[in-house]
């Protein structure tokens, strides 16, 4: 099957045009109040690796429900004023959720260079996935 254009070449394109974070910056930003890291990724991804810590975790699938203000799934830290460096595995997911949440008119927003992965590898703090309260 022929497609139209590949992943490989979209996420390139929303790189074009989206802002990324470097590791050293991005740990620097850790303990800034008016930045939220967002970590995109699966629960399951969460629960084996980690996370940043004090990063909010919002599902790539619902993230732009929780970020429109219209939506009955909307989440207030997105209307916070806080800047939002979004962040994977490897950003490739990132990069294409930060381009649709930039469109959507949401900013500042930014992505992580390289990822989770690059985060790890270059020496980041990781945090356990919080466990969930139960009512």
């Amino acid at each position: 099957m022929a497609l139209k254009t590949t992943v490989k070449d979209m996420v390139a394109a929303a790189n074009a045009e989206i802002e990324t974070v470097p590791f050293e910056d991005a740990k620097a930003m850790l303990e800034d109040d008016a930045v939220q890291f967002v970590d995109i990724r699966d629960v399951r991804e969460l629960e084996r690796d980690g996370m940043i810590p004090g990063a909010l975790h919002a599902p790539r699938g619902m993230l732009e429900f929780w970020v429109d203000p219209e939506s009955p799934y909307h989440k207030e830290v997105f209307a916070s004023g806080k800047r939002f460096v979004f962040y994977c595995a490897s950003a490739w997911r990132s990069a294409l959720a930060t381009k649709a949440l930039q469109d959507m008119g949401l900013e500042p927003v930014a992505h992580l260079e390289g990822g989770f992965g690059n985060w790890k590898k270059s020496g980041g703090p990781v945090a356990e996935k919080p466990v969930k309260k139960k009512d």
